[in-house]
């Protein structure tokens, strides 16, 4: 009596644990090192945060953190085809193209690559939200100027919801970024997370 009894509730754990994840949904991160938590433990990067946020918030999201240290819209682009057929995601958010400032390449690349990363998703039936980067001035204004006003550009161009800038109150903030000057540390993390939540949450 003891042993059906007890089948019977691993049984019903196993249904509802197979209902709770046919439920939810995944949330699919596509980007770089900021996002792969280059130089800090992964569970402490903004992602796993993200993660832990929904959950808390009792919303059936499983995040897919499909971001890669050194990765370009270029990259990103060749990559999402098959991590959209993979996860179906409802809902896909890019952060990509710092790597591309870094390295000088062309704007009319960057935006044309964000833009078919955004329709790819739409065309899978995922909702889009487009993380803004900024490069430092060194590269002169007119190319620095340029790259971020290129997030701006694709997201209105595309009608797709923007982070202006992801690492707002992060890149000149004592203590908030690693020694190299480009990849946040992990007192940023948090921050980093509620620049994100702001524009994400109502799109939840």
């Amino acid at each position: 009596m003891l042993g059906r009894l007890l089948c019977c509730l691993i049984a019903g754990f196993l249904l509802l644990n197979q209902v709770a994840q046919a439920q939810s949904q995944s949330l699919l991160v596509l980007g770089d090192s900021i996002s792969a938590g280059y130089g800090i433990e992964i569970d402490h990067g903004w992602v796993s945060l993200l993660q832990q946020r929904l959950d808390e918030r009792g919303l059936s999201y499983q995040v897919v953190n499909a971001s890669i240290s050194g990765d370009t819209t270029a990259g990103g682009r060749n990559r999402l085809p098959q991590l959209l057929e993979r996860h179906a995601p409802a809902l896909v958010i890019i952060e990509l193209g710092g790597n591309d400032g870094l390295r000088g390449l062309s704007l009319a690349s960057l935006q044309n690559n964000l833009r078919h990363m955004v329709q790819q998703s739409r065309a899978a039936g995922a909702d889009v939200l487009l993380l803004g980067m900024r490069i430092p001035p060194n590269y002169g204004p007119r190319y620095s100027e340029g790259f971020h006003q290129s997030f701006q550009l694709v997201a209105q161009q595309e009608q797709v919801a923007l982070v202006g800038f992801l690492l707002e109150g992060v890149a000149i903030e004592p203590g908030m970024m690693q020694d190299d000057g480009i990849h946040p540390a992990r007192p940023a993390q948090q921050l980093m997370l509620e620049n994100v939540w702001q524009v994400l949450e109502p799109m939840l």
